[in-house]
């Protein structure tokens, strides 16, 4: 896409007179609300300086570009008909860019009231510094090990890439991509600065040149900081501010996506850089770190995935086992009673039928709770003791271990969870997950506000109370001072922060001290959503904006997929009656497709206005859409597949496909 395409709005913005001291650069593709919070906190942090601000939108389609007109006029927007991809988006606001000083800021970020202030400073005292990152940490307050890094040589891609930087953080050999032996609290002179937060001087910009238009996503900062150390420069790393980074970019670490991608970035960095020998040798290192790293992810998700289910088999045999010998040796007064294939079979396949019956109950949805675990194995001992009418005689060996067992599993799994717990949230509690206990900092009006937004998204119920800042409310839980009591005393376990009334950099000094036993979010002092992240591995969440929606839990999910699969092996098993009639055949053509998750048989109408931001399912083969929706406007469409998704059944799903299969 030539530049001739693009579509530049709100010139007139963009300051000619005096050169302002900084040029905020932001990239941002379908993030509408975290930009949203970013240029808020962007706003606070220029009060005092000569500040410009360009937005590139990437074609986003969530409203960004309209959001920014409306919101932010001072803010230069370059909007593209396409996704240009991060190094060439911001390409073309730094060619317009008037600062002495480009802050290259991601949209998922929030920087202190402090950070250009300093950073300039910084900047101004130290010549000699090319470019400048600060210590970001995530949504929970944790510092993000990306704040600084090492250049990616063969040695130190090869230790990164076969996970022995994470087992060995701290080595000067093993961590050193990290830089994991530099103390994260003092300044140093670091390789490489992320791409989230880099500011750098224009002049040096246009001694090293411009972000390498060869990267689409990732290695483009690695690339740039770099040349900015071959042009004579040095990169620092600067912790003397914080900025937090929600991480919410579209791709996911961890993903196998993210490898490929991830790999390419660095083997398109050896090219550029490195003789055409150790290029080769890079290559060949890369190659195979691609398979081991596929292989690690997959068998690493893998793993977590069954990692409680393992846990709840191995417990649960072993103390059957030991029921069923304690029974033998005490009631039946004979120590082998049961013979090896009740030990070997039926116990076995007792605990395979509650544990399924346990998962369809969501006793493997998170958040862990003791009722769906009771539930599920309920009623698997129904099952159970259904199936022990169906034994061969010699397999009928006692009802009394059935029970038991049953009560062996309600035990053993709800101890398992308790031990999940104590190791994620420092509790050995089940019910620390079961309920939200959400407190507001703020003054009484935002709190109200916070309220308000959050009835629509089922929160509101689950709000104890405001806490104030500072100051004395008889309507208010406490303030600030008593923070660490109230929380204890209320058994709090997530915090909303007001930006109009609290700052960044109280809050982050929170999240830090606090800890990840809490979860955070934020609301930022105009907007009208509510955002947080409690981990650096997981995407931002938006609340508020989102409504309580059916669709979106895990047990819901779960039997949306079971029904595809069922109708879809059903329809093939019967397919010469399904070819008969013309409906049957078009959901026959249509299994495959449904069976391999690539479509789902019910799903969302196509919408041209989108103005919720539904939960992400597959493209359907049957929309929620009634005969006569030619006559439908398009907010009529969007309510209908809001509706849809917050009253989400399974039951709804078969009578749209019963209702399509008698239609004319």
């Amino acid at each position: 896409m030539t530049e001739s395409q693009e579509i530049i709005k709100e010139e007139k913005h963009i300051r000619s007179s005096a050169n302002p001291q900084l040029s905020v650069v932001i990239v941002n593709y379908n993030v509408k609300y975290f930009l949203e919070h970013a240029l808020y906190s962007v706003r606070k942090a220029s009060r005092t300086l000569h500040v410009e601000v360009f937005v590139v939108d990437n074609n986003s389609s969530d409203g960004s570009n309209e959001m920014l007109l409306k919101n932010f006029p001072e803010v230069n927007l370059i909007a593209n008909n396409d996704n240009l991809g991060f190094a060439k988006a911001n390409n073309q606001a730094i060619k317009k860019a008037n600062g002495e000083f480009v802050l290259l800021l991601n949209p998922d970020t929030v920087v202190q009231e402090d950070t250009f202030e300093k950073c300039l400073s910084f900047m101004k005292e130290h010549p000699e510094a090319g470019a400048l990152g600060v210590k970001m940490v995530d949504g929970s307050g944790k510092f993000l090990p990306e704040s600084k890094r090492a250049l990616p040589t063969p040695g130190v891609a090869l230790f990164k890439l076969s996970g022995l930087s994470s087992l060995f953080p701290k080595s000067r050999i093993f961590g050193k991509y990290h830089l994991g032996y530099l103390d994260e609290s003092k300044t140093h002179e670091v390789d490489v600065l992320a791409g989230a937060f880099m500011m750098i001087r224009k002049s040096v910009l246009d001694s090293a040149g411009l972000l390498d238009e060869d990267f689409f996503m990732y290695g483009e900062d690695v690339d740039l900081s770099y040349r900015i150390k071959l042009a004579g420069f040095k990169n620092y790393y600067y912790p003397e501010t914080r900025i937090i980074h929600y991480k919410g970019e579209s791709t996911k670490k961890g993903s196998l996506n993210y490898v490929r991608m991830f790999f390419n970035a660095m083997a398109i960095f050896a090219d550029k850089h490195y003789s055409s020998g150790t290029a080769r040798f890079y290559h060949f290192i890369i190659q195979i770190a691609i398979i081991l790293s596929a292989a690690l992810t997959l068998i690493r998700s893998s793993v977590k995935r069954l990692s409680l289910f393992l846990a709840d088999a191995a417990l649960a045999y072993i103390g059957i086992y030991l029921i069923q010998d304690y029974w033998g040796s005490n009631f039946k007064d004979v120590a082998t009673y049961y013979p090896d294939e009740f030990t070997n079979i039926v116990i076995p396949v007792y605990i395979a039928i509650w544990l399924a019956s346990s998962f369809f109950s969501g006793a493997y949805d998170k958040p862990y709770r003791i009722i769906p675990v009771i539930r599920g194995v309920l009623f698997g001992t129904l099952l159970v003791a259904a199936a022990y009418g169906f034994f061969p005689e010699d397999f009928r060996f006692s009802r009394a271990i059935i029970v038991l067992g049953a009560i062996w599993m309600c035990v053993a799994m709800i101890f398992d969870r308790m031990i999940y717990n104590s190791i994620k949230f420092k509790r050995f509690v089940i019910e620390y997950l079961r309920k939200p206990r959400i407190a507001i900092i703020g003054n009484a009006e935002e709190a109200e506000r916070t309220i308000k937004l959050s009835q629509e998204s089922g929160l509101a119920s689950k709000i104890i109370g405001h806490i104030l800042p500072d100051g004395e409310d008889p309507k208010a839980l406490g303030n600030t001072h008593q923070l660490m009591q109230l929380i204890r005393v209320y058994q709090i376990n997530e915090i909303i922060f007001c930006a109009k009334d609290v700052g960044s950099k109280q809050i982050i000094d929170w999240m830090s001290n606090l800890g990840s036993r809490i979860n955070y979010k934020i609301l930022p002092e105009s907007g009208f959503s509510i955002i947080g992240s409690h981990s650096k591995n997981t995407s931002g969440e938006i609340h508020a904006v989102e409504l309580n929606l059916a669709i979106d839990k895990s047990s819901n999910r779960r039997n949306k997929r079971v029904l595809d699969v069922m109708f879809a092996i059903v329809l093939m098993i019967f397919f010469v009656p399904a070819l008969l009639f013309s409906r049957s055949r078009k959901l026959l053509k249509n299994s495959p497709a449904v069976l391999f998750g690539k479509k789902t048989w019910v799903g969302y109408a196509e919408s041209l206005l989108n103005t919720y931001k539904l939960p992400t399912i597959s493209k359907p083969v049957i929309t929620v859409l009634p005969k006569d929706h030619k006559e439908l406007s398009p907010e009529t469409i969007d309510r209908i597949n809001l509706m849809y998704a917050k009253e989400y059944q399974v039951e709804n799903d078969i009578r749209f496909i019963y209702l399509f299969l008698i239609s004319k």
